[in-house]
């Protein structure tokens, strides 16, 4: 492995932090922690600190909640992937994790659903489902997603990458920028 090959890639993407490996919840509050500094050090606006820390609040919440209960695949099912870095006047934040075939469907027509909202219909939906008790198997009623593009005022990237015929590897990429939605 070339270390040094590691670090110019993410020299040249400007990564603030990244992570690989199992999602716990100590591991989301050192996450949140070293980010809240690093933006502090780097003088980053307090409005802008606190819409990134919202959004790093949400996307990690999603890892950590929703990683499916996958079959071991080389030893790697509850492992999953994190970066964040920052170009120019926008952070991006990149999640990826394994999730099981048959939960693609259901996930990417929400996604697509949330994409095909303006900020209104987005406000409107997210009042629906809490009124009307939706909930998700995993508890959220997919509000998780409809929070980030809320608050990021973005559409949502996403990609499922096939693995095998029983997991795939769900990859989300979300950008905020340091403007007001």
């Amino acid at each position: 492995m070339d270390v040094f090959d590691i670090y110019d890639k993410m020299e040249r993407n400007n990564i603030l932090l990244s992570f690989k490996g199992e999602i716990t919840s100590e591991l989301l509050t050192s996450i949140l922690q070293i980010m809240e500094n690093k933006m502090e050090n780097m003088q980053e606006e307090p409005r802008v600190r606190k819409k990134v820390y919202n959004v790093l609040v949400e996307c990690l919440q999603n890892l950590y909640h929703h990683l499916d209960d996958v079959p071991e695949v080389d030893d790697k099912a509850r492992s999953a992937i994190f970066t964040i870095g920052k170009l120019d006047n926008r952070y991006t934040i990149v999640t990826g994790n394994y999730i099981l075939n048959e939960n693609v469907i259901g996930l990417k027509s929400r996604i697509d659903q949330v994409n095909k909202l303006t900020k209104e219909e987005l406000k409107e939906y997210y009042k629906r489902i809490l009124s009307n008790g939706e909930m998700s198997l995993k508890g959220g009623g997919g509000l998780g997603m409809i929070d980030l593009a809320r608050k990021t005022g973005e559409k949502l990237e996403y990609n499922f990458l096939e693995i095998d015929n029983k997991v795939s590897f769900f990859t989300l990429n979300i950008k905020v920028s340091n403007q007001p939605n």
